[in-house]
């Protein structure tokens, strides 16, 4: 940013996906625009950077090689990409938030989804299949599933850097440790923002302002006041900035409150990560990617969750909160030799607190802080109620289940009897909160009396009513994103048409 340089058509707050659509899209409108990232350089764009993979909807084969131009013939041979339509979004977005996603905004994040993953793509964006993680090879082909295909190359930081990277070719105005404090707000509506820049208070006046700096996620005093008791204990998944700031001050001025504050995404996560997250260390904390392969045991022994409930898409981002509710709040998961192969990488690094045996009782030997009778009881009834006549099958949703159990593990069920066995202590850690402020179809936010604010958009995490107890995986990215460009054009539009009648 100019250093003399106060007025601006659009200001957008925050420095993640959300935010940098939306000044993009700001700018494609014509708009001068600035972006005030809180974060330093090197710590930019908030939970995006800790992100992996985006969902979309699609028709098949062709629109992945369409996004993927990289991907060779035998590749594609050799993969099972299917089709995830926008009908199948639907149905997923209504089946795991109970039927409680706004339609509206549902149904624009979904409709605008594949155009939007093209237009990333524009801007510098390259995306590749998610090999391994949403696709395991069974008889030489790989199967995708749970409706999530591709990650971004450099994952969320070169999702980041490239988006970025075409902001600065554009002349967006780039600002780092821009923490904003308030909005300028005035009967007209919103005409720019307070911000301390460097550790000097400014004002920066703006002819639209748009608000994409993330939820209450790392402020534990909001975390405990609105998600309840426990949740001040919780371990942060990303960015140590997302602390609320955008939403008070939005609702200082009178915004309305939307969706489930008493909901978000939280995951089990390795039991003594740091605080925050780390983006050089954080893939080695990722325990919520295999656990449908083993069983999940509390500190009593006893296990409290399906494991094979669905596809870890659809449930690794409730499971958390059940680990948290855990004495203690921490977990084990546990796997035989049968399915450590599948174990994703971060289980095997240094920061791993694993614990390894030759047999089931040593393993409940080393586990000084499990009940140890109730685990080898627990164990046993689980292998007594598994359905061996169905085949393991790690890409599909195989029927392999048990029976007469009062928590049933619904598919993926294997004996655990091969040694060597492995213990992987868990905890919680939160991504991110559902509750945010209301908007318009075009962004807009709206007041508690449900009217418009003048030049006021929002994005991202902000926005509540998309999501409600549980989560689509990846569709944060895309939420994030189509809200941000709609957040960014329509901005563009207000202060265009706010000039115009001065």
């Amino acid at each position: 940013m100019n250093a003399g340089s106060n007025n601006y058509d659009v200001i957008v707050v925050g420095g993640g996906n959300a935010a940098l659509c939306a000044a993009l899209s700001a700018r494609e409108n014509g708009a001068k625009v600035a972006l005030l990232e809180r974060a330093p350089e090197a710590e930019r764009g908030g939970n995006s950077s800790f992100t992996e993979m985006i969902r979309f909807a699609f028709n098949g084969a062709d629109d992945i090689r369409a996004l993927c131009p990289d991907l060779t013939d035998a590749e594609v041979a050799s993969s099972d990409f299917g089709s995830y339509t926008e009908e199948q979004y639907f149905d997923d977005m209504a089946r795991v938030t109970q039927n409680r996603t706004d339609p509206d905004l549902c149904e624009i994040m979904i409709k605008n989804s594949n155009g939007m993953m093209h237009w990333l793509r524009k801007n510098g964006v390259r995306f590749m299949p998610w090999y391994g993680k949403q696709a395991y090879k069974i008889g030489g082909r790989y199967k995708f599933f749970g409706g999530s295909i591709l990650q971004m190359w450099g994952g969320g930081e070169g999702l980041v850097a490239a988006l970025y990277k075409t902001a600065a070719k554009n002349g967006i105005d780039i600002c780092y440790n821009a923490w904003v404090q308030e909005l300028i707000s005035s009967d007209t509506g919103v005409s720019g923002v307070v911000v301390k820049l460097n550790g000097h208070t400014r004002t920066i006046k703006a002819g639209a302002v748009v608000l994409a700096c993330g939820g209450f996620e790392s402020n534990p005093e909001w975390r405990t006041r609105y998600l309840g008791k426990g949740w001040d204990l919780a371990k942060v998944r990303g960015t140590k900035y997302n602390t609320g700031d955008g939403l008070a001050m939005a609702m200082r001025i009178r915004a309305a409150p939307y969706g489930h504050w008493s909901g978000c995404h939280a995951v089990s996560w390795e039991r003594y990560a740091t605080e925050f997250g780390d983006r050089v260390i954080a893939p080695n904390f990722r325990r919520q990617t295999s656990y449908p392969f083993g069983i999940m045991v509390n500190s009593e022994g006893k296990r409290f969750l399906d494991e094979g409930a669905d596809f870890r898409n659809y449930t690794y981002a409730k499971y958390g909160q059940i680990v948290l509710e855990q004495p203690g709040q921490y977990a084990y998961q546990i796997y035989d030799a049968r399915v450590t192969h599948l174990l994703w990488e971060g289980y095997k690094s240094k920061y791993a607190t694993r614990v390894a045996a030759g047999s089931i009782e040593e393993l409940a030997e080393k586990l000084n802080d499990v009940r140890k009778d109730q685990l080898l009881r627990t164990i046993r009834e689980f292998n007594a109620s598994i359905k061996t006549d169905r085949p393991f099958n790690p890409n599909i949703k195989d029927g392999r289940c048990t029976t007469g159990l009062d928590i049933p593990k619904s598919n993926w069920a294997n004996l655990i009897d091969t040694p060597p066995f492995e213990a992987y202590a868990v905890t919680c850690a939160i991504t991110f909160t559902y509750g945010g402020v209301r908007i318009t179809r075009e962004a807009q936010v709206q007041n508690t009396n449900l009217e418009p604010i003048p030049g006021l958009f929002a994005a991202g995490e902000m926005v509540g009513g998309i999501f409600y107890h549980n989560y689509p995986g990846g569709t944060g990215l895309m939420s994030g994103a189509v809200f941000g460009r709609i957040a960014g054009r329509s901005a563009a539009s207000f202060a265009k048409e706010k000039t115009v009648m001065r």
